[in-house]
């Protein structure tokens, strides 16, 4: 196998395979490997469906000719990931007919492999989602693990299902027309691996950030089967996130707040929000006495050099945020869990999390 080509296995009571490399959605024997019925539905989105969406249809027709196809495209963007448009994913599963043994094909990014994926766990209490994530953010992140969901005015992901793929097949070609902006976003996620759980790795990102950020193929399907291993490892041993898999939220309490209350239009994308969300919960961390400050502001130079940002985006009040943050799906009735760390590679759960010191780190992260 080619430096540019790999795969990653994931096990459990659900097992099933991520392939990494350049080119893939083009290979109608790997899209076709883990059809079982003669219907799919290839639900995109209107940034994505134009590039992509002809080519995935022609691969599958090539391998299976008898093979019923449609195709449900939604508006581009987090502010889509709507009830409304889950209900129309369902109502297209309905129009083509499909059957127990359909299968779903979400290709897009994060939001419509979390739409399509939620579609794919209802649509007769569950059906095949074969995840072709285009984004890289969605390739290290939402594409694996099977958690599905959209979001309420309320909140970020409120509700979803948790629905394994049969396959994930990322093609890192697809990163070649990605807006540098969302590259770094997802640059974000995967630096979140290297501060939870491998500190090597932060160290790896930061020697090979000028061919990731160019966008070298051996370099980045590298870095995505790297954290996909260890996305994988971690949701094998907690599928539905009942204790470690919550470690994968590093970040993810502060970010998804800031989403929620900046409407998820024109403001942070995900990856952007979960940088600045992880450097809030690192400085949270040295607050509570868990880890140094200069451990801190070390994973703030590598997201600065990864073009993220850092800072708290102007006029978010605190005590909004903390609002938000009380509805988050980490927090408990006892109070506000956060995912910290007691420095890099080494994060843990902590409960009940004093809502004075949230607002001090809120209030100096602006």
């Amino acid at each position: 196998m080619s430096a540019s080509l790999q795969q990653v296995e994931v096990g459990g009571a659900a097992p099933y395979r991520i392939h990494i490399g350049p080119d893939l959605l083009h290979n109608g024997p790997l899209l076709v490997e883990r059809l079982r019925g003669r219907h799919a539905l290839i639900v995109s989105d209107s940034h994505v469906a134009p590039l992509y969406a002809d080519r995935v249809e022609a691969a599958l027709r090539q391998v299976a000719p008898e093979l019923r196809i449609a195709r449900h495209v939604i508006p581009a963007g987090e502010a889509h990931k709507t009830l409304d448009n889950f209900g129309a994913a369902i109502d297209a599963l309905a129009a083509l007919g499909a059957t127990r043994d359909a299968c779903v094909y979400a290709l897009g990014g994060g939001v419509v492999g979390d739409l399509a994926g939620f579609a794919a766990a209802c649509w007769m209490r569950g059906i095949d989602v074969v995840q072709l994530p285009t984004s890289l953010l969605a390739m290290v992140d939402s594409s694996v693990g099977g958690k599905t969901a959209v979001d309420i005015p309320q909140g970020k992901n409120l509700v979803g299902a948790f629905h394994p793929p049969r396959a994930v097949i990322a093609d890192t070609t697809a990163l070649r027309t990605l807006p540098p902006r969302e590259l770094r976003a997802g640059l974000a996620e995967v630096t979140k691996y290297g501060a939870i759980v491998d500190a090597g790795f932060l160290h790896w990102l930061e020697a090979h950030r000028d061919a990731l950020l160019t966008g070298d193929d051996a370099t980045l399907a590298t870095a995505i089967a790297r954290s996909c291993a260890h996305k994988a490892a971690i949701t094998e041993r907690d599928p539905f996130e009942r204790g470690e898999r919550a470690l994968l939220n590093f970040g993810h309490t502060f970010g998804h707040a800031i989403e929620a209350e900046q409407g998820y239009v024109d403001g942070l994308n995900h990856g952007e929000a979960v940088a600045v969300g992880m450097l809030l919960a690192a400085r949270l961390a040295a607050t509570l006495g868990m880890a140094s400050r200069a451990d801190a502001e070390t994973l703030r130079g590598l997201l600065l050099r990864f073009g993220l940002p850092v800072d708290l985006p102007a006029g978010l009040v605190p005590e909004a945020l903390l609002a938000r943050m009380r509805l988050d799906k980490k927090a408990q009735a006892s109070g506000l869990r956060f995912i910290l760390w007691d420095g890099p590679g080494a994060a843990k759960i902590v409960p009940d999390v004093d809502e004075a010191a949230v607002l001090e780190t809120l209030r100096a992260g602006r």
